[in-house]
């Protein structure tokens, strides 16, 4: 891809468009792109920078992982400079709590809307909250260094930045448990075997397997992508016949919208 003046470039996060192709970066592979508030902050801001005209979003990582998860200072005492430490967000009431949460999961609920497909790529380690910022795109391709981990429940914590709904989804409940009860790694093979990795390539060839997922998926007229997107996303909150509806629906607006007899 082309180097392009960024529309932003802050705390960790790179955002570059690309005419219908958005890349978000994560730049901090001196410190294998740890996750702090900061960096969700910027990462949220990228989704609202994104121009209309996007409709792809790649998020892809420099360096060798992916992001291995959470800044361990969070959890010291002290913290980190200017954000609350676990300390701090214990004492906080449930309401305060459930909201400071809430903000961070921001971050990772953009990638799901419906007039983008995103697409994670994915080296090295994926861990925690690395592991779950890949788990929110629509898409994974991984290299074949990967390595998932939800470390979360070995250290007393729940995943709670939106990546258990998509690992029931993609895995299944039972798989989904060990994964997250075990802490284990989950490698290339395996995770395109078991639904996680749509492609697993070899590591030099990320870029132009992702690059390739890119170009097919923006040569289908944009206006279908979204109602079918949108369709396969809710899919699994339908019945049958909720969802046979509900695609009666979206080609009655596809068939006006092709006729030009459409709102």
């Amino acid at each position: 891809m082309a180097s392009l003046e960024p529309l932003l470039d802050k705390d960790g996060v790179r955002l570059t468009v690309d005419e219908a192709i958005a890349t978000v970066t994560l730049t901090n592979p001196a410190k294998r792109n740890a996750q702090s508030p900061a960096l969700w902050r910027a990462l949220i801001e990228a989704g609202r920078l994104v121009p209309g005209t996007v409709r792809v979003v790649v998020l892809r990582a420099e360096g060798k992982s992916f992001s291995a998860g959470l800044n361990r200072q969070m959890f010291t005492p002290e913290g980190i400079e200017g954000e609350p430490s676990f300390i701090d967000l214990a004492r906080l009431d449930d309401a305060g709590l459930d909201a400071t949460i809430a903000d961070f999961q921001e971050a990772f609920t953009w990638w799901r809307r419906s007039d983008i497909v995103t697409v994670a790529a994915v080296q090295g380690h994926a861990v925690g909250a690395g592991f779950q910022l890949a788990l929110a795109c629509d898409l994974r391709v991984v290299a074949d260094d990967v390595q998932f981990a939800m470390l979360e429940t070995s250290l007393g914590l729940v995943p709670d930045l939106t990546g258990t709904h998509p690992l029931v989804s993609l895995v299944g409940y039972g798989r989904a448990l060990e994964i997250c009860l075990t802490g284990r790694f989950v490698q290339a093979e395996e995770a395109e075997r078991i639904g996680l990795a749509n492609l697993a390539v070899p590591v030099e060839q990320l870029d132009d397997a992702v690059r390739d997922l890119t170009a097919a998926l923006v040569s289908a007229p944009r206006d279908a992508v979204i109602e079918t997107k949108a369709l396969l996303r809710g899919a699994r909150g339908r019945s049958y016949d909720a969802q046979r509806a509900a695609e009666r629906a979206a080609q009655a607006r596809r068939l006006r919208d092709l006729a030009g007899v459409g709102e």
